[in-house]
């Protein structure tokens, strides 16, 4: 018996490939979810408040001092004894953007406080509103540079993914399971996932690359 058929590689390969779609949606839903709240918490993190400030900081290092499976367990199988009730896939994205939200707010704090304090003192001498500082001033010069950093939590909340099937979303990694399970055969399956995961982590860091090369070259323009 050869270690590895190719022969029933190439059979389960469509069947791994339908659940890559779902692997590949969480991932993407996850990060648009962790970077738009990351930028909400960052900003909260900086208020000049302590009210504000303070309670972030401290959801924050809370969440990033967790496990990750201990999050999308507690969201899955601990909301409904609050009345919320949330379907496995939806629980998962849910863990996994709050979860990349409080790394990616780190990330954005740090390109915030990276802009000199000039910048912020002449927003307020021409009377701009907080929205108009953070839109028109602030954040367009904080990102570009945490662009790979972004990146990078982007190619490692793709990788998180398989912690979805411990709450039974059919997901890439779970999807081998099944088949090796059914079939006593995992060396292919598992090894199919392995160059999924790697081609598609090599296509997001290829993307991050290209979007931060882009964004150089519209700074240089401007």
């Amino acid at each position: 018996m050869t270690i590895f058929d190719w022969s029933f590689a190439w059979h389960i390969l469509p069947v791994l490939g339908h659940a890559s779609l779902i692997t590949v949606e969480a991932t993407l839903i996850s990060f648009c979810l962790a970077a738009v709240l990351g930028l909400i918490l960052a900003i909260l993190r900086i208020a000049p408040s302590p009210l504000i400030s303070v309670p972030t900081a401290v959801v924050v290092e809370i969440i990033r001092s967790t496990p990750l499976l201990i999050q999308v367990l507690f969201i899955y199988f601990g909301l409904p004894r609050l009345g919320l009730v949330l379907d496995p896939l939806p629980a998962g994205i849910v863990a996994i953007g709050i979860h990349y939200a409080t790394y990616c707010s780190e990330v954005y704090r740090a390109g915030l406080l990276s802009i000199p304090r000039g910048q912020w003192e002449a927003c307020i001498a021409l009377n701009l509103s907080g929205y108009d500082t953070f839109r028109k001033v602030l954040i367009p010069q904080a990102i570009p540079p945490v662009v790979p950093a972004l990146g990078n939590y982007l190619i490692a909340l793709f990788k998180d993914t398989p912690l979805l099937s411990a709450i039974a979303v059919v997901e890439l990694m779970q999807t081998a399971k099944i088949i090796g399970s059914q079939d006593f055969r995992y060396v292919e399956p598992i090894t199919l996932v392995g160059l999924f995961f790697l081609i598609f982590s090599l296509i997001a860091a290829f993307a991050v690359r290209h979007v931060e090369a882009w964004l150089r070259t519209r700074q240089g323009n401007a």
